[in-house]
């Protein structure tokens, strides 16, 4: 069981420590990972040794709050805005109150006028220094609270090392008025009132800023959740009623026209639309739904109108699974971030003991006096900072998670974000993933008739068959709206099928198939092997063993599997192409899209066995599938991604999905991962650095030799500066931009459109008989040309004219303007 809970109370790398810590311990539990972001905190375990009521104990005991998340907890704009809009409160009244306790005990040492009373009363300064510093410890209250009860219990966190500071600042201060009243102390004390107030007045300060900005951290969330609609309206008891979108229930009918948000998964069952995809596949271009089209939630209708019946909603929505997909990678561990999640477990008590050791050596071995000391410690527990090491990885796997969202890629760990920037080699699978995995009509060859007259001989014939091939052949007749003859007795056998239209037998099948009907193929044999070579299959047609011709059928290659693949191998990863297609195929379709190192014929059990054998190469590896055939390769590689997912994302099978059959999107999502990574080393290296500059400086290293030491208020300062920084830099991930495709995507609807039309328009060879020279020529071509949809070329030597031409334009209209033009048509083929 893996579940997620609603945790309260963290406010540092170490209270996440702790809390994973504390449920780690129970039996039962097989991982625990706190995303600090959120205060989530995912846990996977065995229900039978431990229950989630159990897991809440532990949390609680540890000094936190928790409950199981629920739809509520879905939405941290909502929770972080109000602990932007408290801390900005908090802070305000807390300036207000240290600007004249500042000026009072500091003004001074300026040069500004402060009143004679204080000059010459210390009591008097001294008690009003006190009651200004009053509502800045009440008001930042939580910092004692919170860290002190973490420090009994045994767990101190960030706020402990706050509350340690201020609190020695405080009590050694009010010792020093205690003194001053019994007459013990003559002229001014030593008093840290300012400093208390400072420090907890700039602590606060950077909690404000780093809380505004993990807001933009979890933006990507924010904007998919806001995606869905608050209401919907339903068809219920022949009635049109306006509900909130969380009633709806699977069944129900959901109305959408124009303009709407589309609220749950479902099947269109009326109507027709235009609809936006872009939030959630990252596609621009909208698209076309009809009846028994699929549609997801938070897609919205462009214009037209759609009835659908909801098949999956509330959680189960394609919606609510991405943002439980970018919420689960958000809350693991990139195993570079395991380093400092050992340093933050350890880090306050460490601080705590340098405090302690670093005054007390100054004391007795430096022969320095008790407000030197206290300085010392008090500057050694307020500079450092455990949020720096615990923010550097989190807040970058947020931000890069939501990029990859935008772009329609989910990531659903953070192991796997990395790994995909590690990725050496890259196998991809062929059918689906490379190629559209959808056979397409590619060639038709003809022997007698014309292609229009062959491919509707193939269409009937074929019709009654369920094979993709046949099914392609139907679907190209469709496209060219041809009407079918009737056909009778139809036979399926092997290696092909036999009719009957109009009283005569037609064979098609393969080549075998058409040597047993004793069919003779002489005529297209070499065709038949070019077309081979290319990949493609060719079907033979044949009426009482009178051959008509081959149609070549083929899955054709995506437009920008090409250019993909280009950009992986120049970015040093080697591409590997594995299918369970033949030989010459799979090598035909590698050449054209860049691929050298081919594996063919591997049964769909066999490829995580390939994939296996190229991991012992000692490469990391990464398997691109369409995350259900290929489910065993994808879990044996080192990162797995789904491609052309849909709404069926295969969760169980890939560690990435890629919601768009783009093959791009693994250029991005590698590129992406890349820059993640540079940027927690980024993160990483700056929170080292900085506690391991800044604590030795704190703790006086630098005061033998120049006399150097860290105001307390100066280490305030940097200890919050410091968490903002951090998050500030992952910040920048938000401005990335992928590589831009060459192949964009309206150059490839542009060759979409294109090729469909090639299609669809039929090419005919004229036999003209008259024309004498080029003059002759050259009107038949202006004839022909003059026709709405033609394209012709006229061959003076061999007396032909090549027409491509609509299929509206019948052979009749192409005789008719030859004719009229003086010329004569002998034969159409």
């Amino acid at each position: 069981m893996t579940k997620q809970f609603a945790v309260t109370g963290m406010t540092c790398a170490a209270c996440s420590a702790h809390v994973e810590r504390a449920v780690s311990q129970l039996p039962g539990v097989q991982s625990a990972a706190v995303n600090l972001m959120l205060g989530r905190l995912n846990a996977s375990y065995d229900e039978s040794k431990v229950t989630s009521d159990q897991i809440i104990d532990a949390v609680i005991r540890a000094g936190y709050g928790a409950r199981e998340a629920d739809a509520n907890d879905l939405a941290p704009d909502k929770r972080q805005d109000e602990v932007v809009r408290r801390m900005g409160r908090r802070l305000l009244w807390s300036a207000v109150c240290l600007v004249p306790l500042f000026y009072i005990s500091m003004g001074h040492m300026l040069g500004l006028p402060v009143p004679g009373l204080f000059h010459e009363n210390h009591l008097a300064m001294a008690i009003a220094e006190l009651v200004l510093l009053l509502p800045i410890l009440l008001l930042n209250r939580a910092y004692f609270t919170v860290g002190f009860s973490r420090l009994f219990q045994g767990s101190p966190n960030m706020d402990s090392l706050v509350a340690l500071g201020a609190a020695a600042g405080l009590v050694y201060s009010l010792i020093e008025m205690g003194l001053l009243v019994a007459g013990h102390i003559e002229g001014m004390p030593d008093l840290y009132f300012e400093s208390a107030g400072m420090i907890l007045t700039l602590v606060t300060v950077g909690k404000y800023l780093e809380q505004r900005s993990r807001k933009k951290t979890t933006g990507a969330i924010s904007a998919l959740l806001r995606l869905a609609p608050d209401s919907a309206v339903v068809r219920r008891d022949g009635r049109e009623l306006t509900v909130p979108a969380e009633e709806i229930v699977a069944g129900d009918t959901v109305i959408v026209r124009q303009g709407g948000k589309i609220p749950v998964d479902g099947v269109v069952t009326a109507g027709a639309a235009t609809v936006d995809e872009s939030a959630l596949t990252g596609e621009s271009l909208p698209v076309e739904k009809g009846e028994g089209a699929a549609v997801s939630s938070a897609t919205v209708v462009l214009s037209g109108y759609l009835e659908l019946e909801a098949r999956r909603v509330g959680s189960d929505t394609t919606l609510s699974q991405i943002v439980r997909l970018m919420e689960e990678a958000a809350s693991s561990k990139a195993p570079i971030s395991r380093l400092a999640d050992r340093i933050s477990a350890v880090f306050v008590p460490v601080v705590i003991g340098i405090a302690l050791v670093s005054a007390l050596l100054w004391y007795f071995a430096g022969g320095q006096g008790i407000r030197f000391c206290l300085s010392i410690g008090i500057a050694v527990l307020v500079i450092s900072c455990p949020c720096a090491l615990g923010l550097a990885t989190p807040v970058a796997i947020m931000v890069g998670t939501g990029k990859a969202a935008q772009s329609g890629i989910l990531i659903k760990s953070a192991e796997s974000l990395e790994l995909l920037g590690k990725a050496q080699t890259v196998v991809l699978d062929k059918t689906g993933t490379v190629t559209e995995g959808k056979p397409r009509v590619t060639d038709i060859v003809c022997t007698g008739p014309t292609e229009t007259e062959l491919l509707r001989v193939a269409a009937s014939v074929e019709k009654p068959s369920e094979h993709p091939l046949s099914v392609a052949i139907g679907q190209a007749a469709r496209e060219r709206e041809l009407k079918l003859f009737p056909v009778t007795d139809f036979t399926s056998v092997p290696g092909g099928v036999r009719a009957t239209l109009d009283g005569s037998v037609v064979c098609a099948g393969n080549l075998d198939y058409m040597t047993r009907c004793g069919v003779d193929t002489r005529a297209v044999s070499d065709m038949a092997r070019t077309l081979a070579q290319q990949g493609k299959t060719a079907l033979y047609f044949a009426r009482e063993s009178r051959l008509l011709g081959l149609i070549a059928v083929a899955d054709v290659v995506k437009p920008d599997s090409a250019a993909a693949i280009a950009a992986l191998r120049s970015a040093g990863r080697e591409v590997v192409l594995l299918t369970g297609d033949n030989e010459t195929t799979a090598r035909a379709i590698a050449r054209q899209v860049g691929v050298e190192r081919v594996l063919a014929q591997v049964l769909p059990a066999d490829k995580a066995d390939c994939v296996a054998k190229l991991q012992k190469e000692g490469r990391c590896t990464a398997m691109v599938g369409d995350g259900i055939n290929d489910a065993p390769a994808l879990a044996r590689a080192d990162v797995g991604l789904a491609i052309g997912a849909g709404t069926d994302i295969a969760i169980e099978s890939a560690d990435v999905v890629l919601m768009r059959s783009s093959l791009w999107d693994i250029v991005t999502a590698t590129e992406l991962s890349r820059s993640v990574i540079r940027n927690i080393r980024q993160n990483l290296f700056w929170a080292f650095i900085y506690n391991a500059i800044g604590i030795p400086v704190a703790a006086g290293i630098l005061y033998p030799a120049l006399g150097i030491t860290l105001n307390p208020m100066i280490a305030a300062a940097a200890m919050s500066l410091s968490s903002v920084c951090v998050v500030t830099n992952a910040l920048r991930l938000r401005l990335w931009k992928g590589p831009t495709c060459p192949v964009t995507q309206e150059k490839i609807t542009k060759e979409n459109q294109t090729m469909n039309q090639e299609e669809t328009d039929m090419k005919r060879i004229l036999t003209v008989e008259g024309m004498m020279c080029t003059h002759c020529s050259g009107r038949v071509e202006s004839a022909l040309n003059a026709l709405p949809g033609v394209s012709a070329h006229v061959d003076l030597e061999k007396k032909t004219a090549t027409v491509t031409a609509a299929p509206e334009v019948t052979d009749a209209m192409l005789r008719k303007a030859v004719e009229d033009a003086g010329y004569k048509v002998t034969k159409i083929q």
